[in-house]
């Protein structure tokens, strides 16, 4: 005898009728890992929340709450691969909901869920990728600093941001960036299958729209919030259950450094690069961070 069977012999309405359950889980923030503190989403840090989510008893379906304005395609990709092997071993539906913002990686977090509702002022797309960085070699000139750098193999310095830009490089990125927006293509493809109504050149130009624009490209389901949807769907004794991730204090505190690739670009750190680069990277993935929500104006 199951265990719901045996609360139906109770007398107590609650117990033998307890009203269902949605995992919540939030994903907010960039993705990947960023600045000197190492904060962002990553499938190591929300891996156990996920499948402490599917897991919940009396569980009718997850619900996931974005707000991200994208970040590494990788954390993207491992996220959602994450939760739909989850909720199709388990058979449970998921149910995505945009908040600020889910453009680029957060669109990418949405499309897990089998439906995606957003606000009618939510930013939602940006269905492309992008590579940025900075560039040093002029500054270092006039301050008269040399940059010395070995490697073994002519490629292990691409992109430094000590050097001049070189056109072989800016190819390869290119050919990268190709190839990591052809994934995401994919999988739009595939979960929003007969859903969209807007040419693909539109839809994968990198553009960003407004709930209400999105919902008219077949880019979402519906207009609503999560706890409106969900009470719409599994009536108003739906309990709504968040379930955060476990972080020790050293990981809080950033002390601990995680083993994904840190920052949301392409391009890989040298190893070994010293204090300086140390510094210099961190410099630059905060400002990159800061860049993915300053260009949704947030």
């Amino acid at each position: 005898m199951t265990l719901r069977s045996l609360l139906r012999l109770l007398p107590f309405r609650r117990f033998r009728h307890p009203p269902p359950v949605v995992g919540v889980i939030r994903l907010y923030g960039a993705i990947g890992r960023f600045g000197p503190l190492h904060i962002g989403l990553t499938l190591a840090d929300l891996a156990s929340a996920i499948e402490r989510a599917f897991d919940l008893r009396d569980l009718e379906a997850v619900a996931l709450s974005i707000n991200s304005p994208g970040g590494s395609p990788v954390q993207s990709a491992l996220i959602y691969g994450r939760i739909r092997a989850l909720a199709e071993e388990k058979g449970v539906p998921v149910y995505a909901f945009a908040e600020d913002i889910a453009a680029s990686g957060g669109y990418w977090l949405a499309l897990a869920g089998d439906e995606i509702f957003a606000d009618d002022s939510s930013i939602v797309g940006s269905i492309g990728v992008k590579f940025s960085g900075f560039g040093f070699h002029e500054a270092m000139g006039r301050l008269g600093i040399e940059r010395r750098i070995y490697t073994a193999g002519d490629k292990k310095a691409i992109l430094d941001p000590f050097k001049p830009e070189d056109p072989e490089d800016v190819a390869r990125i290119h050919e990268l960036q190709g190839d990591v927006h052809e994934a995401f293509k994919t999988i739009v493809r595939t979960r929003r299958e007969g859903k969209v109504k807007a040419p693909e050149a539109e839809l994968f130009s990198g553009a960003f729209w407004s709930g209400s624009r999105a919902l008219e490209l077949g880019l979402i389901d519906g207009i609503g919030d999560l706890r409106s949807v969900m009470r719409a769907r599994f009536g108003d004794e739906v309990r709504l259950k968040p379930v955060l991730p476990q972080r020790g204090w050293r990981r809080r505190l950033g002390l601990v450094k995680g083993s994904e690739p840190g920052l949301a670009s392409l391009a890989g750190a040298p190893m070994g690069g010293g204090l300086g680069a140390d510094l210099a990277g961190g410099i630059i993935a905060a400002l990159e961070e800061r860049a993915l929500w300053a260009r949704f104006g947030l």
